[in-house]
């Protein structure tokens, strides 16, 4: 009673709980699953072998995540080739911080897809020039064709830093598109996590198409210089 008392007076709430329904709680083996009700109906106690499903998909959804995984891997394979073709800090920065995105959200979309037992390549199995209908490979929106990246690794120095960010903002610009159509699709894009995902790829894909021009306008002043 003196502890209850001291407690009262420290302006600690003190509740008090049924005898029979302290009993229930010691027993209990398992955290109770409860699932919200409508609004205006009560909750209901679900048992504790309910088990969570993946929210439903579209096709459109899995060949996003696809077709967006390919999209990625072609800008980490042209962030890596900065190092070692040109000098510009800017572009070391820049290169850096759209490898390390983009490589994480390829694991996150890798995930998606393991998670809901879809393949994680629109190829066809040890045919990567194929897609699963035996046709060839085509390109995602905005990706750069076999001969820009050829030039892309040939090229140096300021030649370089011109063709990686005209090639990256019009990489960006397809992601923008594969977003659009995405969201433009009926029944697509209502997966959370997906959503979430496009959404914010969409967002950060924008504000490095800024970033690009400004670097592309600042490397034409200084050659007018």
């Amino acid at each position: 009673m003196a502890l209850c008392a001291a407690l009262l007076a420290a302006g600690v709430p003190i509740f008090s709980f049924p005898s029979h329904t302290l009993g229930q709680q010691k027993d209990s083996s398992a955290p109770a699953i409860v699932q919200p009700g409508a609004p205006g109906m009560p909750t209901k106690t679900l048992p504790p072998s309910t088990r969570g499903t993946a929210p439903p998909r579209s096709p459109a959804d899995v060949e996003f995540m696809q077709g967006m995984i390919m999209h990625h891997q072609q800008a980490v394979e042209m962030t890596s080739l900065i190092p070692s073709h040109t000098e510009n800090k800017d572009l070391h920065s820049l290169g850096a911080k759209i490898s390390s995105s983009q490589s994480s959200e390829i694991r996150f979309m890798q995930r998606w897809l393991a998670s809901r037992g879809e393949p994680l390549s629109m190829s066809m199995p040890g045919m990567p020039e194929m897609d699963r209908s035996g046709r060839p490979m085509p390109l995602m929106p905005g990706m750069l064709s076999a001969e820009q990246m050829d030039a892309l690794r040939k090229s140096k120095g300021p030649e370089f830093d011109h063709l990686f960010l005209t090639g990256m903002i019009q990489h960006h610009n397809g992601a923008l598109v594969m977003v659009k159509d995405l969201f433009d699709t009926a029944g697509a894009g209502q997966d959370a996590d997906l959503f979430n995902f496009a959404t914010d790829a969409d967002n950060t894909q924008r504000a490095e198409i800024k970033i690009m021009e400004t670097l592309l306008q600042k490397k034409s002043s200084e050659e007018k210089q």
